[in-house]
């Protein structure tokens, strides 16, 4: 099929560009650095994974990195990081699809850690602690709100999380950034970061159906005792505090080091939802959506050595930016011609070329460093 118009490389750039300049706050008016430079860069750096002082090494016409990364560490103190969670909330909400329905959807809700090495107990403040894991155990932590609608995948809301932050109040934040949005979950799907009674009764009293994955606790009691038969289950269950819940116990068969298919028992609290077992189960995967935008984002994210907190929480909202940007886009432009409802064609703007065409942009732009000098002429060595 032919078509009649094309989104052309500097198109992607030019909508990325005014998303995040429209709501994220850094200027520059310098004689040659300037607000347009640092977001090209900026975008540059999370599309090919690499640092700012890379980037400014592989462009021609473009300011010193340390002039760079001085105008973005000025707008980043680490007292502002409640402002910047509002700012990069809303660039998120700029690439959520007119078209797209508010009611009725799926959305998981989620914690993601980013290592975390600096030693400073000022910095460390803001930093929360867990298992160790790549040589750390201090993490940047951040929890998403990612909607399921159709073939759209967004990331609609982030909260950074600070230490001592229980787990209920990261998700009324959520929550009512959902609701300034206009967003009614159908179902909520909570990892076991979440598992609690208190998240279970305040679901059940705002009258929000959930699915929460439940840790199976205790030897041969608590939740243990729910592992029993050969057949997936729901039942009644009493917490130790006396909050009564809906327990969806999965049986699977799974095999073990040498082989040979096992028993393993999936359990899952459910609220306001008369699904069976299985149901539950294969409803709940679809959560896993979540954990593929991390994937995602680890593609799309500036690397840098900076200890500041608050520069990283940037980066991160950075990477969740261009991902969305690249879903609105994908939605708008890589549309199948056909009868039915709207479907994408996935393979027309894969992540890869989205990254790809963004770099092309900005490298066509301010031009792109082919030679580098020497004392050596290359044609006795390589002719």
């Amino acid at each position: 099929m032919i078509h009649q118009y094309e989104l052309k490389a500097e198109d992607i750039r030019t909508f990325t560009s005014q998303v995040m300049k429209k709501h994220l706050a850094i200027e520059a008016n310098g004689y040659c650095c300037n607000t347009d430079m640092i977001f090209d860069l900026l975008m540059k750096a999370s599309a090919e994974c690499s640092s700012l002082e890379a980037v400014c090494s592989d462009l021609e016409n473009v300011a010193d990195s340390n002039t760079v990364r001085e105008y973005v560490n000025k707008a980043l103190p680490i007292e502002e990081l409640a402002e910047q969670e509002i700012t990069a909330n809303r660039a998120l909400a700029e690439c959520i699809p007119a078209s797209m329905a508010h009611i009725g959807i799926e959305i998981a809700i989620d914690f993601h850690d980013e290592p975390f090495y600096g030693k400073q107990e000022a910095i460390r403040a803001v930093t929360c602690s867990g298992r160790a894991k790549k040589g750390t155990t201090h993490f940047i932590r951040v929890a998403t709100a990612y909607v399921i609608w159709r073939q759209v995948r967004l990331t609609l809301a982030v909260h950074y999380v600070l230490p001592g932050e229980k787990a209920l109040d990261v998700l009324k934040i959520l929550l009512i950034c959902l609701k300034n949005l206009d967003f009614e979950a159908k179902v909520l799907y909570l990892d076991k970061g979440f598992a609690s009674t208190s998240i279970a009764t305040h679901l059940a009293t705002e009258q929000q159906p959930a699915i929460i994955a439940n840790p199976i606790r205790g030897k041969t009691g608590g939740t243990r005792a729910l592992c029993c038969g050969r057949k997936s289950y729901t039942t009644s269950y009493t917490f130790s505090d006396g909050t009564q819940a809906t327990i969806a116990m999965k049986a699977s068969l799974v095999p073990d080091k040498t082989g040979k298919r096992r028993r393993k028992w999936l359990s899952f609290i459910v609220i306001l939802l008369d699904w069976s077992a299985d149901k539950v189960y294969q409803q709940y995967r679809r959560r896993f959506g979540v954990e593929c935008s991390y994937r995602l984002l680890r593609r799309v994210r500036a690397t840098t050595t900076s200890r500041n907190p608050a520069m990283r929480f940037f980066l991160l909202s950075i990477g969740l930016i261009l991902t969305n940007a690249w879903v609105f886009l994908k939605w708008e432009f890589a549309r199948l011609l056909a009868a039915g409802p709207r479907r994408i064609d996935e393979t027309r703007l894969r992540l890869h070329r989205f990254c790809r065409l963004l770099i092309r942009a900005i490298e066509n732009h301010y031009g792109a460093i082919y030679a580098i000098p020497t004392h050596k002429s290359p044609q006795s060595v390589i002719y």
